[in-house]
């Protein structure tokens, strides 16, 4: 059976991360470890928010990166199909750049592309858009760890 979505239960086995740190809540079109598009839903309860910045809150780019890479990561721990997850390392990023501020209210999708494995490391293609526009894109890298 092809997994074509991941709900939050699926996120939540597949990845380490809790609150207020998960930033991702559902995964869609999963094409395996491949490609597939996340969704962070953007709300002003987010604990960032208080500082980032005062009367004008805007999600930090480092979070956007982050919800890229856990979904990237996701996925191929999701492609394992392993009783025992193991965990993804991240490793670099590259060619980042933001493009728009992400705000509350706004739905944060998180489209990953592997562009290159190579043994346990991957290289993943990152683009996060809102309402049809690119507001951040970089190149990801990760490694698959030993199950904890």
């Amino acid at each position: 059976m092809v997994l074509e979505s991941a709900d939050i239960q699926a996120i939540l086995a597949a990845l380490p991360h809790r609150y207020p740190f998960l930033l991702v809540d559902r995964i869609r079109d999963i094409d395996g470890g491949r490609k597939a598009v996340g969704i962070k839903n953007v709300t002003i309860n987010e604990p960032h928010f208080n500082g980032h910045f005062p009367g004008r809150p805007i999600m930090p780019g480092v979070l956007i990166i982050e919800a890229l890479a856990q979904t990237a990561g996701a996925i191929t721990i999701l492609d394992q199909k392993s009783e025992k997850p193991s965990s993804v390392f991240f490793m670099t990023v590259d060619n980042c750049k933001f493009r728009k501020p992400v705000v509350p209210g706004d739905q944060l999708e998180l489209h990953v592309e592997l562009v290159k494995k190579r043994g346990t490391a991957f290289r993943f293609a990152c683009k996060g858009v809102v309402d049809g526009q690119v507001v951040a894109e970089a190149e990801l890298m990760a490694m698959i760890g030993g199950a904890e």
